[in-house]
């Protein structure tokens, strides 16, 4: 019966720090395979540069596509464009001209 005594009383007494232990090693866990862990760390940086590189060319668009409104403001629209972009609409053109797309 001494035996069985002592035998709790060391396993109440290592109770406490087991669970510690216990929850200090899911914490390290989260940290590593977490959603935001070191191992999710490689994929937010690819992420990053591929929303870098769609950014670039996002920009891009938006650089010609602003030009393009520049070039047909009222105030000083540029004939050329005008007359393309009249053309194209709405699809007159002579019997002697050649469209040459440039695309």
């Amino acid at each position: 019966m001494a035996h069985i005594a002592k035998l709790r009383t060391l396993l109440m007494s290592a109770l406490g720090p087991a669970l510690a232990i216990l929850l200090l090693l899911l914490f390290a866990g989260y940290a590593v395979f977490g959603s935001s862990g070191i191992l999710a760390w490689g994929d937010y940086s690819r992420q990053l540069h591929d929303s870098r590189a769609e950014l670039a060319m996002v920009k891009k668009q938006r650089d010609q596509l602003k030009n393009r409104v520049q070039l047909l403001d009222p105030r000083r629209a540029d004939p050329d464009m005008v007359d393309e972009l009249v053309r194209r609409e709405l699809n007159v053109g002579h019997p002697d001209e050649v469209i040459v797309p440039l695309k």
